[in-house]
C-alpha cells in the first residue's frame, strides 16, 4: 500500500509553525501534524485562532491523527498544545484525536531529567548535562522576561527583543505536558535513528537527520554568530535600501546613542558609570537569551519524508550545528540533492538554511515554468525577530530572493486573515 498523494496544509499562526501532511492512500488518509505554535499572529486574524486551527485541523483529519511532531520545545512550535485547563482548547482539541505517535528530539525525554522518576543512569552523561542545562538557562529567560517588565531605561527595540526571545524560551509546561501525555505512544529520537513514524506510513520512507546527540556531536551546545559561507548575511541587492532613501524613511547612524536625559536622578558626574552599568546588564540578560534560542534550534528535529519519486524536507528550526552533523555525511548528502518539497527553516531566519544546503537541492530552478521545480514553504512573520540593521530580520530578504527566484515559493504572509494554505505533491 503506497499512497497516490501528499497534501500538506500551512497553517496561518503567525511567527510559528503549523503543518499537517495528509497521506492519501486508495482508501483511507493518514494525517502528521508537524508543529503547533505561535508568538504572535497578524492584525485581522481572531485572538482565538489557535482553537479555530485546531478544530480545523480535527475536521480535516476527521477526528483521527496518525502522529504528531514537536520538533522542539520554543513557544513558537507547540503552544498551541496548551490545554490551559479547558475541555475547549486547542491543546485539548489535538489530545482528544488520540494521536498514535507523538514524536520529539531526544532533549524531551523525561528519563534525561534530573528529576526524572524513571531510571537513571549511575554516571551523568553528557545528555543528561545538557538537558539540564537547558532547563536551567529556561529559568534564566522566566528571570529576564520578569525583568523587562520592572525596569524603564531599556529602548523600545531591546525591550521587544528581550520580550520575544523570553518569553519564546519559558519552558511552556502546560504544552509539554500535554505532549507527555497525549497518544498511545512516544518517541524520543536523534539523528539516524530508526522511527515508529515509518511503520505508521505505508510505503513512506522516514529519516531523522537531526537533532544529533551531545556524543555524536557536541557541537550542538552553541552555535556559530557569524559564518559568510552559510549565513545570508550579505544584500542580494540594494532594493531595500533604494526603497528607504526614496520614502524618505532614512535609519539614523547611530540609533542607539542616548542624547539626552532630562530630570536625573543621579549627581552628574556619576552618569556616565550609571548608564554603562545599565548597558552591561541589558548586553548580559540579551546573551542569556540568545545562548538558550540558540541552544534550542539545535535540539530541533529534521525528518526527510521519501514516498514514491518524491522527498519532502520538515528541519523545524534545526541551526547551523544541527544541520553540520548531517551535512558531514555523504549518504544523507545524496538524500538531500533530491528534496521536492522544503519547509523552510525557522521563519525563514539567516542561518537556518545553510547555503551548502540550498546548493544541494538538483529541483532548484530559475524558471519558473520548469517540471518538477523545487518547492518551499515558510511560515513567518516579518517585524517580530531580528533586526535589519543588524542584518538579522526574519525573513531574512536574501534568503527569500532566492527562494522566490529558484524555487515555487509559498509563504503564509500571503494568508493575511485566512485560516490556511493547501500544497498538493502527486505521486
Amino acid at each position: 500500500m503506497n499512497p497516490r498523494q501528499v497534501s500538506i496544509r500551512s497553517y496561518q499562526v503567525g511567527f510559528g509553525d503549523c503543518f499537517l501532511l495528509s497521506f492519501k492512500y486508495d482508501a483511507e488518509e493518514r494525517h502528521v501534524l508537524i508543529d503547533f505554535g505561535s508568538t504572535g499572529l497578524p492584525e485581522g486574524v481572531p485572538k482565538n485562532q489557535l482553537d479555530l486551527i485546531a478544530r480545523d485541523i480535527a475536521d480535516r483529519s476527521k477526528g483521527k491523527l496518525t502522529a504528531v511532531v514537536a520538533t522542539h520545545r520554543h513557544k513558537d512550535h507547540i503552544s498551541g498544545f496548551a490545554t490551559r485547563n479547558k475541555k475547549t482548547s486547542s491543546g485539548s482539541i489535538i489530545a482528544g484525536l488520540n494521536p498514535e505517535l507523538v514524536l520529539q528530539p531526544w532533549t524531551e525525554d523525561p528519563d534525561l531529567s534530573p528529576e526524572a522518576t524513571g531510571p537513571r543512569r549511575r554516571e551523568p552523561s553528557l545528555a543528561a548535562h545538557h538537558v539540564s542545562s537547558l532547563a536551567e538557562m529556561q529559568l534564566a529567560a522566566a528571570q529576564v522576561l520578569s525583568e523587562v517588565k520592572r525596569v524603564r531605561y531599556l529602548s523600545a527595540d531591546l525591550r521587544n527583543e528581550l520580550s520575544f526571545m523570553g518569553e519564546n524560551n519559558l519552558a511552556n509546561l502546560d504544552a509539554i505536558k500535554n505532549l507527555m501525555t497525549m497518544g498511545k505512544k512516544r518517541e524520543y529520537a536523534h539523528a539516524q535513528q530508526p522511527t515508529a513514524l515509518q511503520n505508521l506510513l505505508p510505503g513512506v520512507t522516514v529519516d531523522v537527520l537531526g537533532p544529533p546527540t551531545v556524543d555524536q556531536s557536541e557541537t550542538i551546545r552553541k552555535q556559530r554568530s557569524r559564518d559568510k559561507d552559510e549565513f545570508w548575511h550579505l544584500l542580494a541587492n540594494a532594493a531595500n535600501a533604494l526603497g528607504q532613501a526614496k520614502s524618505g524613511k532614512v535609519k539614523p547612524l547611530f540609533p542607539t546613542y542616548l542624547a539626552q536625559k532630562n530630570r536625573d536622578q543621579f549627581p552628574i558626574d556619576t552618569r556616565w558609570l550609571i548608564n554603562q552599568a545599565k548597558r552591561l546588564r541589558t548586553d548580559q540578560m540579551l546573551r542569556i537569551v540568545r545562548i538558550l534560542d540558540e541552544a534550542l534550534n539545535n535540539t530541533s528535529m529534521i525528518l526527510l519524508f521519501k514516498t514514491g519519486s518524491k522527498s519532502l524536507l520538515f528541519p523545524g528550526d534545526a541551526q547551523i550545528e544541527n544541520w553540520s552533523y548531517a551535512l558531514n555525511q555523504e549518504d544523507i548528502r545524496e538524500k538531500l540533492k533530491a528534496v521536492d518539497l522544503y519547509k523552510v527553516g525557522h521563519h525563514g531566519s539567516l542561518n537556518a538554511t545553510p547555503k551548502s544546503l540550498w546548493s544541494l537541492f538538483e529541483h532548484k530552478s530559475k524558471d519558473a515554468t520548469a517540471q518538477g521545480r523545487l518547492q518551499t514553504l515558510m511560515s513567518t512573520m516579518a517585524h517580530k525577530h531580528g533586526s535589519e540593521v543588524r542584518k538579522t530580520e526574519v525573513p531574512r530578504q536574501p534568503l527569500v530572493h532566492a527562494l522566490n527566484r529558484e524555487s515555487t515559493l509559498f509563504s503564509t504572509q500571503a494568508l493575511k486573515a485566512g485560516l490556511y494554505h493547501d500544497t498538493v505533491v502527486e505521486l
